[in-house]
């Protein structure tokens, strides 16, 4: 089988190359950055999704069979705009005119996020959008861009959830790093369900899609990511795991008065922690409609402990510095 994976140098797409390398796969990962693993660098084609000639003529010198489409711009910076994520929209276009340039394609995956609705319940349906921020907006536009390419293959749209793991590129420098320091706090004991993922879960759930019946999958939306569960439950896990105890949980009205004086540092140009922003993503339940992916796609395969486990042994490796379990027993 042979696989093009655009984004195949990302988070996602580290442990999706891994695991295709281990079945052993054709790969052929178009992206603009090398892989963080040098092993992958075999299998890398650096080019820009934005590049259209030139992606026509990766598509027809490779004949690819199965897409899965992971590059995007993912920041949700309140300043940008929209055209600064040309990539989710001009990009995803680029891909589905390639795609609509040969014949050897089966199925492709096209991947948005949660964001294309959220904070308003579950959807209606899968057209019943309600983007937050400027890139779910643009994510909106790449799955309207989707259904209207009358593509020749079969094609299916996942929206990862919070999707965390090895190879995460900014958890080792923000949430875990805070972590290590002892210096997260949880804005109380109250019940605040997410949608989390385990990567390998993620993985495990976009290679199922390609091995289901068409009559499954074709034109259909799941959410990809593991069953929702307390935020304090899997914050737990990782502190435990990285320090060797649980997180400090501290009554909400003090976290909202240090998110208030956040916001005042953030005005002078102060970088601090936890703002109104974070506090509200903090306290807010926010879980996605998982029931329809594991009727179809069958439950995670790797648990919350087993996941993290996982996670913590990359740590030891990548980002040592980050586990202090050791040290805090033998200070004890």
């Amino acid at each position: 089988m042979k696989f093009l994976v655009t984004g195949g140098s990302g988070f996602i797409g580290t442990n999706l190359v891994e695991k295709l390398i281990a079945k052993g796969a054709q790969i052929i990962n178009v992206d603009t950055t090398a892989p963080y693993k040098k092993s992958h660098e075999k299998y890398w084609t650096k080019l820009s999704i934005l590049d259209k000639d030139s992606l026509l003529e990766v598509f027809q010198k490779e004949q690819p069979e199965f897409v899965i489409h992971l590059a995007a711009r993912t920041d949700t910076d309140p300043i940008n705009k929209l055209e600064d994520y040309v990539v989710n929209t001009d990009g995803t276009n680029n891909l589905l005119e390639a795609i609509k340039s040969v014949n050897s394609v089966k199925h492709t995956i096209i991947t948005s996020t949660q964001f294309v609705h959220q904070y308003k319940g579950f959807p209606k349906d899968d057209t019943d959008y309600a983007p937050h921020t400027i890139y779910g907006e643009s994510k909106v536009i790449s799955e309207k861009l989707t259904r209207s390419a009358d593509l020749k293959c079969n094609w299916t749209i996942i929206r990862p959830t919070n999707i965390w793991g090895p190879w995460h590129l900014r958890y080792p420098y923000e949430f875990w790093k805070v972590l290590a320091q002892g210096l997260y706090i949880h804005p109380g004991k109250q019940k605040v369900m997410r949608s989390y993922g385990y990567v390998g879960n993620v993985v495990h759930q976009i290679l199922t899609i390609l091995e289901k019946s068409p009559e499954l999958v074709h034109q259909q939306v799941f959410y990809v990511g593991d069953a929702p569960l307390n935020l304090l439950d899997w914050v737990n896990q990782f502190s435990i795991n990285q320090i060797g105890k649980k997180v400090k949980v501290v009554p909400r009205f003090l976290i909202k008065t240090i998110a208030l004086t956040g916001d005042v540092l953030k005005v002078v140009g102060l970088n601090f922690p936890i703002t109104t922003s974070r506090y509200k993503s903090m306290t807010t339940s926010n879980d996605a409609p998982m029931q329809k992916t594991f009727d179809v796609l069958g439950n995670s395969p790797i648990s919350l402990e087993m996941g993290v486990e996982e996670t913590i042994e990359w740590l030891k490796e990548e980002h040592p510095s980050l586990i202090k379990v050791s040290e805090t027993k033998n200070n004890s």
